[in-house]
Order: C-alpha cells, then sequence, then structure tokens
C-alpha cells in the first residue's frame, strides 16, 4: 500500500499544533543527532511550530563530533532550524566517576542517551517547550532503545512509522540525500550500527511488521519484542 506523505504531512503537523496547544506552550527541543529519525522530527516539527531548537549532544565517541555533528547541522542549516550544542562528554565521565563501580559495556553506552534526554528537558523546562521524541515503530518494537533515554519524549510524531516509510517520508520532504544512504546507528560507540547490534535488518522486520511476512530472522524479532515489553511505555504518539 503507496502512503500518501503529502496529506499525512498535513496531519502530522497538525497533530503537533494540536499537542502544543493543548499544553499552551509554543516550542519544541529535540535531539539532533544527525539521523534519519531525529532529521524527519526536526522538520515536522519546524513545519509545526517557528520556535523549534535542534540540539547536537555529542558524548565520547569521536564520530558524534564528526560526521553526526556534520549531518546534524547539514540538516539545521537546511532546514533554517535554530540549534545548540551541548558537550556531555565531562558530564558523562563525572557521573561514572561518581558512581565509583566497573560499569559493563550496555550500563556504560546507556548513559549518554539518558544524559542527552536530561539536558534536553532541562532546555525545555527553560524555554517553556516540549521535548519531542525521535524512536520509529522498527525499532521500538525490538526495543532497540534506552529506556528513559532517547525512548522517552512529551510527544513523538513518528513512532507509528517504520523504518522503511521514514525513508520515503524524507524522499517526499526532498532531505539531501545522505540520510538515505548511511547506516542507521545510536552512535554510541565506534563502528556501531544498528543491524549489527540487532541481528537483523530494519528490511526484515519492517517486511513483518508491514505485510506479515514471516522470514528466517521471524522468531528472533519477535523474542527480542517480548523481551523488551517493559521498555514500551504508554507515551503520547501519533496515531492514538
Amino acid at each position: 500500500m503507496i502512503r500518501d506523505y503529502e496529506r499525512e504531512t498535513r496531519e502530522r503537523v497538525a497533530w503537533i499544533k494540536s499537542v502544543l496547544a493543548d499544553a499552551g506552550v509554543g516550542g519544541i527541543v529535540f535531539g539532533s543527532s544527525g539521523g534519519k529519525d531525529s532529521v524527519l522530527v526536526g522538520v515536522l516539527c519546524k513545519m509545526a511550530c517557528d520556535d523549534t531548537l535542534g540540539v547536537i549532544m555529542p558524548c565520547e565517541a569521536s564520530r558524534n563530533f564528526g560526521q553526526d555533528k556534520d549531518d546534524a547541522l547539514l540538516l539545521l542549516e537546511h532546514f533554517c532550524i535554530e540549534h545548540m550544542e551541548v558537550d556531555l562528554t565531562a558530564a558523562k565521565r563525572e557521573l561514572v566517576a561518581a558512581i565509583g563501580l566497573p560499569l559493563g559495556k550496555t550500563a556504560d553506552i546507556n548513559i549518554a542517551p539518558r544524559l542527552r534526554m536530561t539536558a534536553l528537558y532541562a532546555i525545555g523546562a527553560q524555554r517553556g517547550a516540549l521535548v519531542a521524541g525521535t524512536s520509529n515503530r522498527s525499532e521500538r518494537h525490538m526495543g532497540y532503545f534506552t529506556k528513559w533515554g532517547d525512548g522517552a519524549s512529551d510527544f513523538n510524531p513518528i513512532a507509528d512509522l517504520t523504518v522503511t516509510e521514514v525513508f520515503e517520508f524524507l524522499k517526499h520532504l526532498a532531505v539531501p540525500e545522505v540520510f538515505y544512504t548511511k547506516a542507521p546507528s545510536a552512535g554510541l560507540y565506534e563502528g556501531q550500527t544498528d543491524e549489527a547490534d540487532m541481528g537483523v535488518t530494519y528490511g526484515e522486520i519492517d517486511r513483518y511488521l508491514l505485510l506479515g511476512e514471516k522470514g528466517p530472522n521471524y522468531e528472533k524479532i519477535e523474542r527480542a519484542n517480548k523481551l523488551t515489553a517493559h521498555k514500551r511505555l504508554a507515551l503520547r504518539q501519533f496515531a492514538e
């Protein structure tokens, strides 16, 4: 089924405006990582609200200061979105030192997304703005997000879209090509990619979600969904 992204653009923009009106606020902040999801969220939010701020938040990983930052700036400047940068490297190191315990890889890499969300809510509170979420349907089904980190928000305008649909939406909006060609990555450590972490491609996940196609990794997809059920909290999202 071909989605009408022109109509959906209008509907999502109108929905974002209604969320702001219900909350009695006139601004939005979002984390600008340079990835596909934050790109789409940023564009939709800017269409709905001129007072939209993209926050670039590098934290330790060198790609955060290189490709991720460059791509984020490309988006923000291309669509004339106000932006700022908050380097969270020192904050993470101070927190790890304060904890004073040896941390495994999972515990360590989840600190950055939670610090980023803390920063977004602090900035949002100062500006009288809501925090927009950037998690898509595919990664939420797999539980591939950090609880109380990138999985948190005041509203999420793309939570119902699979990765395949996010890419289609970006093409419809004439977003620069770099955002459809780079491998999806949370940028949590060097060389990290979403699909390598999950052990299954977004194409397989999306064909299952959209078409009911049970490929060779069907059981892996369902097992991941079951084991991460606790992470999918009730958030206000498009298509409620």
